[in-house]
């Protein structure tokens, strides 16, 4: 199957004086994209903690920046899963810049699997595991 592929605009708040997207904002869209994909998943991360008492908490972030974003750019970001192991999941991010054509930026982020109660790491349940492969690299 293909990375999952979601699109938004730029929003003038996360831009900088410069009129640039302010680095830290990357990350927020990498988490942005993963909540859209759960979406289609059938899954969020509220109701993964209700139905298996299990939270996502990052463990691992990196992003590597090729290109601006600016205000009202359209944005499309990938997303595949690098890495399934029993209790960790590696999600790849690629930010394009649907403007000009243009890589904006790459990089992954670590989530583990946590009992929401005992914050102790807990295999990923596997009717998400399942799904989830789906999205893997090849």
């Amino acid at each position: 199957m293909p990375p999952f592929k979601t699109r938004f605009r730029v929003s003038w708040v996360d831009t900088d004086a410069a009129g640039i997207v302010h680095f830290s904002n990357y990350f927020k869209y990498f988490e942005k994209a993963e909540e859209e994909l759960y979406r289609t998943l059938k899954f969020n991360f509220e109701s993964i903690a209700e139905k298996y008492g299990v939270i996502l908490p990052r463990v691992e972030a990196w992003c590597r920046y090729k290109s601006p974003l600016r205000f009202n750019d359209l944005v499309e970001i990938e997303v595949s899963v690098r890495e399934l192991k029993e209790k960790a999941v590696k999600y790849w991010f690629k930010v394009c810049n649907k403007r000009n054509g243009q890589l904006a930026a790459e990089g992954y982020i670590v989530a583990v699997a946590a009992d929401k109660n005992l914050g102790k790491a807990v295999k990923i349940p596997e009717e998400i595991a399942e799904k989830l492969r789906a999205y893997m690299e090849t």
